[in-house]
């Protein structure tokens, strides 16, 4: 009986504000090598089936850009001559409409990557070949070619626009800060170099009119002028700069991070921008060397991308190499519809259409951050 009232003595009586710990299992960790999460694999599904509507879509401006032309033409007529070599046709098709596709095509891509790149690289939403005045350093570059060095063919363009598009980068990324540059002082830095360089040029063309009459197309960016041998020229520096830039993508996702979380994650910050600068130098490089500077293709495409795919580069590059060539293109054939019978060029159109999309694009929600 004592024994019992001890018992009851010691058992502590609950208080009124007293609540139970319930204990909870933890969430199951998968294993590594299991499926993922439905939600997740919804995501890839539907980011893939994306991205082959965007192929079917730019498969479509394609056979629009060799079917349509200054010069009307039915659409049998082309068909045959884009496959018979003794068709009427076959040298308005071969020589001035598939080379021209073919060119803007690579520089679509060239431009819709490196600014893709670019935007991340500096945690900028407004980097751009063109705003941060790479464009304009391979454009100085060539113009100095044409005008003192008597350099008319697009094979030595392309090296005088790599070196200009080179020393451009390294000095607004310098100007800019270094490691510590902040997005305002690479814009700063860009947009004063850009206007600098753009006059040089200008300088340069009303002084030597020879130079005007060979650059006079290429300054305000074009395809016009596109052949097999500009496409052949370009080809190698442009499919190498993708490539690097591809296989810069995790790692960039990493660097978004920060440095110290790059690295406890097994990227090397310093060779991922050294990689990021050589992808853009070519990328840039090239386009304008064919093209001439084309704006707002770079920067608008990214952006436009970011709202389907997010941040994450894997998805993003695919899809701005795949939609930047469609928007080039795309703008390179309203443009000869709407000259008739000449054309309008393509660095115009993207001019007087980007300005107005960035800016429906910014009021209709904020600028995506990279």
């Amino acid at each position: 009986m004592s024994t019992a009232v001890r018992r009851v003595a010691t058992t502590p009586e609950p208080t009124l504000d007293a609540t139970p710990t319930v204990t909870r299992p933890a969430p199951p960790v998968p294993a590594r090598g299991t499926a993922a999460p439905p939600r997740r694999r919804g995501r890839r599904a539907a980011r893939a089936a994306g991205l082959v509507a965007a192929v079917a879509l730019l498969a479509v401006i394609v056979v629009l850009s060799i079917a349509v032309g200054a010069k009307a033409m039915p659409l049998a007529d082309v068909w045959s001559g884009l496959l018979h070599r003794d068709a009427t046709e076959y040298a308005v098709v071969h020589r001035m409409r598939l080379p021209r596709t073919l060119l803007g095509l690579l520089a679509g891509a060239a431009l819709g990557v490196a600014g893709a790149i670019m935007q991340a690289l500096t945690r900028n939403p407004l980097a751009d070949p063109g705003l941060l005045g790479i464009n304009a350093g391979a454009s100085a570059a060539v113009a100095t070619a044409a005008a003192f060095l008597g350099v008319t063919a697009v094979g030595g363009y392309v090296w005088f626009a790599l070196l200009g598009a080179a020393a451009v980068t390294a000095l607004v990324y310098a100007v800019g800060g270094g490691r510590g540059a902040t997005p305002a002082r690479l814009a700063l830095a860009g947009a004063a170099l850009n206007a600098t360089l753009y006059s040089y040029v200008s300088a340069v063309m009303l002084l030597d009119t020879a130079s005007l009459e060979r650059l006079r197309f290429w300054t305000v960016g074009s395809l016009a002028s596109a052949d097999s041998a500009t496409v052949t020229r370009v080809l190698p520096f442009i499919l190498i700069g993708l490539l690097v830039a591809l296989g810069a993508a995790r790692p960039l996702n990493a660097l978004a991070l920060g440095d110290d979380a790059a690295r406890a994650l097994g990227a090397r910050p310093a060779l991922i921008r050294a990689a990021v600068i050589v992808a853009v130098t070519l990328l840039c490089g090239a386009a304008t060397a064919a093209c001439g500077p084309i704006v707002f293709v770079g920067l608008l495409v990214p952006h436009l991308v970011r709202a389907l795919t997010g941040p994450d580069l894997r998805w993003l590059l695919p899809y701005c190499a795949v939609l930047a060539p469609a928007l080039l293109l795309g703008a390179d054939v309203l443009g000869r519809v709407l000259g008739r019978p000449g054309e309008l060029q393509v660095g115009m159109v993207t001019a007087v259409l980007g300005g107005p999309l960035f800016l429906w694009l910014v009021t209709r929600r904020p600028v995506a951050q990279p």
